[in-house]
């Protein structure tokens, strides 16, 4: 193949560093009990995710479904005002060490980097079978685009690349239409989280090794086009990517890993503050392998929810179905999964008091990803925290980030690897058939047509100025988002803290809240302060 070849065919691969999805792929049932031919193999290398599940009780005054940003959020306050609360997560609790072997690269996966798929597409466009397992990142296709998920606990803290930056005041307000005070946010709520989440720019010593030189070409090379690069946080511990350069660990995040996890717990993600942090105080539970199905008012009982749910072994064995009940239930499963859960109870009268707007002001943060030639013939494997960005205001406002290769030898591959954010109003909507409670996505045809082209505009822009060592073909694809916001937007779907209208006692925690973009960042940030702001309102207000 040859380098234009490459370049195309890595497009969504390329960016986010997965270079095992690019095109829709086969999905397997998560209750196929089929086991995995390689489970044997998973029982030695990770036996923690095989060990007896816990049950929770018949009934819990609250109940957090989900276990990413919001809902840990979620969970650590609830549990410190000393509420009894349990999270519910689908997906396995994996561990961390520095040496073993837990997730699976990115450039090779297996049944750990996926949630019950059965191909995956390489850069190389050829599909190849991967064995179906309860893996960490669901890819869920819908016409028009991809959708990128966590399923672990943890949830997108464990697959995404650690991005969090605080957007600027216009964008926000953009976004927000004044629902949301962005001066409290900046005051009060975004520091509340970053105190706990920890991100931080990376250190010199660092953006120096071998590992970034990827970074400071795109640095140089953007500096060539008259941009200034600005330091980005991102919630790394350098000093384990310090043990990664040093020998001391086994390569992870230094060789392009991420996006299916770091072994070796390089990435400060849930598991090491919020969520550890809320088990700390004796209140809160997490409970692995139980996937929510539905939702509902308990027949009869004022104020009560009920909360059918499957619990699976990481084969995708079903062991028990229930239903639990609640007084108190916070939807935080993610911008699908909370949108589908609330469009099917509407869609079957299970929860007919909910608004015309669920469902609606889904958006992909107006991610694409981008690749332009590689500038520079010092060529290391290239690390995955990403050093800077800029901002581009000469028509619709996009930040490019600088991204990396998945897990590439140090081979020179001749490009760079940029993540484009467009502030972008785009907007889908989530549709469910009451007949069989499948539940779609409706996106428009042309939905990202109009950001890819901003995003690859600039890109180019930063091409033209470049002394390349290489001409590969320029690529922009947006056919992908590992942002997914919206569905059950603040303001409309919800009240102004997330109470979901039409009923007491349900919230909306997560990015489904969020009006289908932050603002040409990165939303983990966004929602995990936004989580604190509307938390915070309903434990003070008693609901």
């Amino acid at each position: 193949m040859n380098r234009r070849g490459f370049v195309k065919g890595a497009g969504l691969a390329t960016l986010l560093g997965l270079a095992g999805v690019g095109t829709p792929t086969s999905v397997a049932r998560a209750d196929d009990v089929r086991p995995s031919p390689k489970t044997p193999l998973y029982r030695e290398l990770v036996p923690e995710i095989f060990a007896p599940l816990p049950d929770p009780a018949d009934h819990v005054p609250a109940i957090v479904i989900g276990s990413g940003f919001g809902a840990s959020v979620t969970a650590l306050r609830l549990s410190q005002s000393g509420i009894q609360v349990a999270v519910l997560e689908r997906g396995s609790r994996w561990p961390s060490d520095p040496w073993r072997d837990i997730f699976v690269s990115d450039t090779i996966p297996d049944g750990r980097g996926f949630w019950h798929r059965t191909t995956f597409t390489g850069v190389n466009r050829i599909p190849v079978p991967v064995d179906s397992f309860g893996g960490v990142l669901d890819v869920c296709s819908y016409p028009g685009i991809d959708v990128w998920r966590g399923a672990c606990v943890g949830g997108g803290s464990v697959v995404f690349t650690g991005v969090m930056i605080e957007p600027e005041q216009r964008f926000f307000d953009h976004v927000f239409r004044g629902v949301v005070d962005y001066r409290e946010m900046h005051d009060v709520y975004y520091p509340k989280a970053r105190s706990i989440l920890r991100p931080s720019v990376m250190p010199a010593d660092i953006y120096n090794s071998f590992a970034f030189a990827h970074s400071r070409a795109w640095d140089e090379q953007v500096r060539a086009a008259g941009y200034t690069p600005q330091p980005i946080d991102g919630a790394w511990n350098w000093d384990i990517i310090r043990d990664e350069l040093a020998g001391r660990s086994r390569p992870s995040a230094t060789v392009g890993c991420s996006n299916l996890g770091n072994s070796n717990g390089a990435k400060f993600d849930l598991n090491q503050n919020y969520l550890r942090y809320a088990e700390e105080t004796g209140y809160a539970r997490i409970y692995p392998g139980h996937r929510v199905d539905a939702i509902a008012k308990e027949p009869g009982a004022s104020g009560r929810y009920t909360v059918a749910v499957t619990k699976l072994a990481p084969t995708g064995e079903v062991l028990r179905t229930r239903t639990l009940t609640c007084d108190m239930l916070f939807l935080a499963a993610g911008s699908v999964g909370t949108s589908e859960l609330l469009v099917r109870a509407r869609a079957t009268d299970a929860l007919p008091n909910l608004n015309e707007h669920i469902g609606e002001g889904w958006g992909s943060n107006g991610d694409v990803a981008l690749a332009r030639p590689l500038t520079t013939l010092e060529v290391g494997t290239q690390g995955t925290p990403s050093a800077s960005r800029i901002l581009d205001e000469e028509g619709a406002p996009v930040s490019l980030e600088s991204w990396f290769i998945p897990g590439m030898t140090p081979f020179d591959i001749t490009i760079l690897a940029s993540l484009g954010i467009v502030l972008d109003d785009t907007r889908g909507r989530f549709v469910c058939d009451p007949t069989d409670q499948h539940v779609d996505l409706q996106w428009p045809d042309d939905g990202t047509d109009g950001y890819s082209a901003r995003a690859l505009e600039v890109n180019d822009n930063v091409a033209c100025h470049c002394r390349t060592t290489s001409q590969p073909a320029l690529y922009a694809d947006a056919s992908f988002t590992a942002h997914p916001l919206g569905g059950a937007v603040i303001g409309r779907a919800t009240d102004e803290y997330g109470r979901v209208c039409g009923y007491e006692n349900l919230y909306v925690m997560d990015g489904a809240a969020v009006p289908g973009s932050t603002g040409t960042v990165n939303p983990s940030l966004t929602i995990s302060a936004l989580a604190e702001r509307n938390i915070e309102q309903i434990i003070r207000s008693g609901g």
